[in-house]
Formats: C-alpha cells, structure tokens, sequence
C-alpha cells in the first residue's frame, strides 16, 4: 500500500462524487482526479475524430494518440486534445453516453488503467480519485473508501438542472447508463469492499459534503 493519502469515492452517475470529492480534495490540499474523464476525454475525441464508436481496437488507437494529456490540481482534471481544453464539456450527457459505451471495452480500460494510476505518482502530497471503479479496481488499496448514491429521481433532478433538460428525458439516459455500467463484464459499477456508503438523496450539496467529509477526517484520525 502507498504511503501517500489516497482516497476513492465511487457512485453512480449524479450521485454528487464529483463536486464533493473536489471539496474534499480542497479541504485537505492535494490533487483530485476523476477517472472520469479519461474515458470522457476519450469519448470526445473518437467523437471528433469520427471514429467508428463500436469499434474496440480504433477507440484504443485514439487512446495512442500523443495529442491528449490530463492535468491535476486539487479542483480539477484538465482534460486537453490539441492544446485545447476541453474539461468543460465532458460533463453533458451525450458524452457520458459515448463514454459509457466504450467504458465497456476490456482493451480500453486497459490502455488507460496506467495512466489513471499515475496520477497517484504525480501527487506527491496524495489523492483523491473518483469515479465507477477507483476503489475496485484502478485504487484497490486506497486507505479510505467511499461509495456515494442517491435515488434515481434525486440524481436526474440534479443533472436536468446541471444541463438545462426536462428530468425525464435524463433520468431516461441515467437508467440505461446505469444499467450499461452495472453490467458490463469488466469492472462493473459497485460497492468497493471495505468502503463506507454515503446516501446523499435529499441533500444539498452543501450538506452532502460536510457529511463525507466529516466521515473522511474522522477514519483518517483512526490511521
């Protein structure tokens, strides 16, 4: 096990894991990554690329391409393709779709699976990662674990109005999104074992990060 601070959140789609793990790594000064976005990032550029999306062995050839890189900070994971930041538009719906679909692709998870982990050696003062399986499978000795859920209406709600759409059009696009990550045959969406589950249905933001949090400082005084 690293010595460095490492700690995972997972959950599904909306569950908040992104806006309260950057709290978090805020709160205790190191980098955050959202493994995310590597698969976003990916999604984005077979997208532009015009990549045929179905296709294993091209998604992982967009993979090799040199003119991708992921930058840390305790706030965000910069994603850029030709010198372009594009983090700001990985979060729309329409490219968690794509990233979902390739997500399922063992030969693509396992071209970025080194880089997601690298992101711990880039971090000297530690980590927080999240994502659907940090602390199964990219993470699985992280010293603390957390699992975020919340009702599907809750999560819809809270994407509808990230992204300006009717909440049952996206709770549609979660149900099947939730559905293709649940089962997928490689590194399904789960409860990471020896993780703590936080519920955060009918939290604000703001409640839901002072409870992890709070949860999180009070498993590390016990290390």
């Amino acid at each position: 096990m690293s010595k460095q601070l490492l700690i995972t959140i997972d959950g599904p789609s909306a569950s908040g894991k992104s806006s309260i793990s950057r709290r978090l790594a805020k709160e205790l000064g190191i980098n955050w990554v959202s493994t995310g976005n590597f698969y976003r990032g990916v999604a984005f550029m077979a997208s532009r690329l015009k990549v045929d999306l179905g296709d294993e062995d091209a998604i992982v050839e967009v993979i090799k391409n040199e003119d991708w890189s992921i930058d840390l900070t305790e706030e965000n994971t910069l994603f850029r393709f030709l010198g372009e930041d594009l983090t700001s538009q990985l979060s729309l719906e329409e490219v968690g779709a794509i990233a979902s679909k390739i997500s399922s692709f063992p030969k693509v998870r396992k071209a970025l699976l080194q880089s997601q982990r690298d992101c711990l050696k880039r971090s000297p003062k530690g980590l927080v990662a999240e994502g659907r399986d940090c602390g199964t499978v990219v993470f699985p000795d992280a010293s603390v674990k957390i699992y975020l859920t919340a009702d599907s209406s809750d999560r819809a709600k809270r994407r509808a109005l990230e992204e300006g759409k009717s909440v049952k059009e996206t709770r549609q696009a979660q149900k099947e999104r939730d559905l293709k990550d649940q089962t997928r045959n490689i590194a399904p969406l789960q409860v990471p074992p020896g993780s703590e589950v936080v519920d955060t249905t009918g939290l604000s933001l703001d409640e839901a990060a002072a409870q992890v949090i709070s949860l999180v400082e009070s498993i590390l005084a016990t290390k």
